[in-house]
């Protein structure tokens, strides 16, 4: 990583094609589901009603799911997942790590445990989530305890 890209922070890493199908996806989910409710001519308010509730379930878990990101900054590392947010010093996090068929980065921390950041993963765009991990690793290195790994 060039040095002016490591005084580039803050840097927000999110899978964000992921994200836009997801959201996509629950937004269309929704006008439809929502729209065949309205349109069956048989179906009282409640009922109705609880078309509209089942659409809005669906896209509140496309929504939770495209949530994930890992944002850095100059005191450290907040990684945001699904339900958890956490806020990591610098010094914590030992190694980045995304391995071959690894879903999504893991950063090994010195308390002898391994969280997930979901906010970089390969899924649709791997060659992103390969420079992601790569430049998280690099600020890892510059700015804390860690050292480089696979």
């Amino acid at each position: 990583m060039s040095e002016s890209t490591a005084s580039a922070l803050p840097v927000t890493f999110r899978p964000a094609r992921t994200r836009i199908v997801l959201l996509t996806v629950g937004v269309a989910m929704f006008v439809v589901i929502t729209t065949v409710g309205m349109m069956l001519e048989k179906l009282g308010p409640g009922e109705r009603a609880s078309f509209v509730f089942t659409a809005a379930l669906f896209l509140g878990v496309l929504v939770l799911l495209s949530r994930p990101k890992v944002v850095a900054d100059a005191q450290g590392v907040t990684v945001v997942n699904i339900t958890r947010t956490r806020r990591l010093a610098w010094a914590e996090i030992l190694k980045v790590n995304l391995r071959p068929g690894d879903p999504w980065v893991f950063l090994d921390l010195s308390d002898g445990t391994s969280m997930p950041a979901l906010g970089i993963q390969p899924g649709i765009a791997k060659e992103s989530a390969i420079r992601d991990a790569r430049a998280l690793r690099a600020l890892a290195d510059s700015h804390g305890s860690g050292s480089e790994t696979s």
